[in-house]
């Protein structure tokens, strides 16, 4: 799967160890930054994952943005159309963001979430399937709410 990859500074060193781990699990990385852990607006990477993901298809392309809380990220890409981005802080969150809201972009606080928890929550995220169904009728009512990318 290709997976584009933001932060803001409080996550770079979680971003950078995301990125090696998903790179050996044999994920195809795309990094749209920043490349230091110097101070950085995290709305600039937020956008930049959020117009690589939008509208794509769910089972070949995916986001993961991590700040410090994940709330600001997630806020950001959320702003864009056919984002479904989803604060998650444990695996199972991430499971039902997956399963019942097919979320095509993982947001995490890098400050709240362990480095562990993180690649279980990416693990478990990009493993699991949408369930389609009555999910499927709940999405479509919002898909294109918001801002073209």
């Amino acid at each position: 799967m290709k997976i584009y990859i933001g932060c803001d500074h409080a996550a770079f060193e979680e971003k950078e160890e995301l990125k090696s781990y998903l790179l050996k699990e044999g994920h195809e990385v795309k990094d749209c930054g920043p490349f230091d852990g110097e101070r950085v607006n995290y709305p600039d990477y937020a956008q930049k994952v959020a117009k690589e993901v939008a509208y794509q298809d769910v089972d070949q392309v995916r986001g993961i943005l991590l700040c410090g809380s994940g709330i600001g990220v997630s806020m950001v890409a959320n702003r864009f159309a056919g984002v479904r981005a989803a604060l998650c802080r444990n695996e199972e969150e991430a499971k039902l963001s997956r399963g019942h809201n097919n979320a095509n972009i993982l947001c995490v606080g890098a400050r709240l979430v362990s480095l562990d928890i993180i690649k279980k929550m990416a693990t478990t995220w990009l493993s699991t399937p949408f369930e389609e169904g009555r999910h499927a009728e709940r999405i479509a009512l919002f898909n294109d709410l918001g801002e073209r990318a």
